[in-house]
C-alpha cells in the first residue's frame, strides 16, 4: 500500500527528508562517501542493499513522531567491530547520524535505538504514519538505506485522547540537564589527554535543556543551590508541561 504524502503538512516534511537523509549519510563511517537517492513511499518497493546486515531503529520525539531506521551493510558492521577503541555498539556508534538526521526534521529528539533485523526493521514501519525510504549511494552502488515513518502533527484545536495526561501523572520519568554536545572522531577521541579542554557546541551565555526520558520539555539557566547544580526554567517547549497543570 502506497502512503505517499498527501496533505501540506507531509509535504512540509517530505521536503526536510531528504536534507536528513544526507545529514546521517555523512556521518555514517562507510569506507566511501554516501550521497543520498531519490525517495521511496511504498514499503514494498524499498531494495535493500545485498550485503545489508544490520538495522539501527529508533523513536523520534518532539515537534513530530515515529520511528527511523539505517540499514548499514557489513562492511560498517565489521569496521566498528574491530575500531582502534575496541568493538563498539552499533546503536550507539551510528545514534550521531540518527540525531543529526532528526535535527532536520525541527525539535526531534532520537531515543530507545536498538539494534535489528534489516528486513524486521523496515517491516516496522509498514502501516503506522507517512513512510519514507531514502537510499544512500556510494562508490555508484547502494551501500546502505535511511527509512522512517512519522505521525504528521496534530492541527491546532485538535485535543488528545481523553485522559491520555492524567495516566501518567504519577509516573516516575528519568529528568536529565544537557548543557551542550560535539562530535570527535575516534583519532581525536583516542588523542585525548587530562587536562585538555572539549568545546562543545554552545555558547556559555546559551540556555541548558531539560530532557524528560530523552524528550526536550524546557530550557534554563544553571545555577547552584546548596553546593549541588540546579536549573532555572526559562521556557516551556513542549506542551508536555501540562502534565503539571491538573485539570480544573
Amino acid at each position: 500500500m502506497s502512503t505517499a504524502p498527501r496533505t501540506d503538512d507531509s509535504a512540509t516534511v517530505q521536503a526536510a527528508i531528504a536534507a536528513a537523509a544526507q545529514a546521517a549519510a555523512d556521518l555514517v563511517p562507510a569506507s566511501v562517501p554516501l550521497v543520498s537517492g531519490e525517495a521511496v513511499h511504498d514499503p514494498d518497493l524499498v531494495d535493500l542493499p545485498a550485503d545489508a546486515e544490520q538495522a539501527v531503529t529508533a523513536r523520534l520525539s518532539g515537534e513530530i513522531s515515529g520511528d527511523i531506521v539505517l540499514v548499514v551493510s557489513r562492511d560498517v558492521v565489521e569496521a566498528l567491530q574491530n575500531s582502534p577503541v575496541g568493538t563498539m555498539d552499533v546503536a550507539t556508534a551510528l545514534r550521531p547520524a540518527l540525531e543529526a538526521a532528526a535535527a532536520q526534521l525541527g525539535r526531534v529528539r532520537v531515543s530507545s535505538e536498538r539494534v535489528e533485523d534489516p528486513v524486521a526493521a523496515m517491516d516496522g514501519l509498514r502501516d503506522k504514519g507517512m513512510f519514507v525510504a531514502v537510499p544512500l549511494l556510494g562508490a555508484g552502488a547502494e551501500q546502505a538505506v535511511f527509512a522512517l515513518q512519522v505521525d504528521l502533527p496534530v492541527p491546532p484545536g485538535s485535543t488528545r485522547p481523553p485522559g491520555s495526561l492524567d495516566l501518567l501523572r504519577n509516573v516516575a520519568m528519568e529528568v536529565t540537564v544537557e548543557i551542550g554536545r560535539t562530535r570527535m572522531t575516534v583519532a581525536e577521541l583516542l588523542s585525548l589527554h587530562p587536562g585538555e579542554v572539549i568545546e562543545l557546541d554552545r555558547a556559555a551565555s546559551a540556555p541548558a535543556d531539560l530532557l524528560v526520558n530523552g524528550t526536550l520539555i524546557a530550557r534554563g539557566e544553571v545555577v547552584v543551590v546548596d553546593e549541588d547544580f540546579g536549573l532555572r526554567i526559562s521556557e516551556i517547549v513542549t506542551d508536555a508541561a501540562e502534565l503539571g497543570n491538573p485539570p480544573a
